[in-house]
């Protein structure tokens, strides 16, 4: 027998390569079920039954920072979308119904996030207006927007920027706050940075109309915005692109 034989038909490569294969086939296998903590158990089509994924994990308790725990897989929140299936065939695509701008269904869908604002390492909220923060203000390099109008693709009036909201952990705005009138007096909203086009003399937004501006869905608090709030907000603007007159629904040509 040559070196590392055991017998004449096994030696210790053949081992090692056994040991592998065992190995990689437990690694794979640990993978595919940490890869089911999210998402999991799945609704199919129509609401017909559950898909509670293979292999599914045992929950795991996750502490957050402040302090409460999370199950993963766990009781997923039941997402808040108005939709109709366009056909009879599974798979086919789905239209919204009601408000398409807030059905939260294509270029307007989102997660049901946390409703709890995203937070700084001491726990205080990441994103807040302007004015609560005394130690910082707009480069004089960049156009203040504060006090410009808002114009929707309609070329109407939406209002007027009051003020903006700052990530202090980005170090960038990431809204706008619009004061619109409305039947009940003025409402302030949130208007999404990437939405808004901001000019020297006015703040251009293509994705809706002016109408539309004024009705995005507002924030509970007047200076504090959740994590679940920024998706539907978000989500609000983005519904528009596709949603805001009904000829961008239809085909190009």
């Amino acid at each position: 027998m040559g070196t590392g034989a055991i017998t004449g038909y096994v030696d210790v490569a053949q081992i090692v390569l056994y040991l592998f294969w065992i190995f990689f086939f437990g690694l794979i296998y640990y993978l595919q079920r940490e890869s089911h903590r999210e998402g999991y158990p799945m609704e199919t089509e129509g609401g017909r039954g559950t898909i509670k994924g293979w292999p599914t994990p045992d929950p795991v308790a996750y502490k957050m920072h402040d302090g409460s725990t999370v199950l993963k897989p766990g009781v997923e929140p039941p997402q808040q979308f108005r939709s109709t299936p366009a056909h009879g065939y599974i798979g086919s695509p789905i239209e919204p119904t009601g408000d398409p701008l807030t059905a939260g269904v294509g270029p307007g869908a989102y997660a049901m996030r946390a409703d709890v604002p995203d937070a700084m390492h001491d726990g205080s909220p990441k994103i807040v207006p302007l004015r609560t923060l005394p130690a910082y203000a707009v480069s004089p390099k960049d156009t203040d927007p504060r006090g410009l109008t808002v114009i929707g693709d309609d070329g109407e009036s939406a209002g007027r920027v009051v003020d903006v909201w700052y990530d202090q952990m980005e170090a960038m705005v990431r809204y706008l706050e619009v004061e619109s009138p409305s039947a009940s007096g003025p409402r302030r909203v949130l208007l999404p940075v990437p939405f808004a086009r901001i000019r020297r003399d006015r703040v251009d937004v293509k994705a809706l109309l002016a109408r539309q501006i004024a009705a995005t869905p507002a924030t509970r608090h007047p200076e504090r915005i959740t994590l679940l709030e920024e998706e539907v907000i978000s989500a609000y603007f983005g519904a528009g692109t596709l949603y805001a007159t009904p000829e961008r629904a239809e085909p190009l040509v």
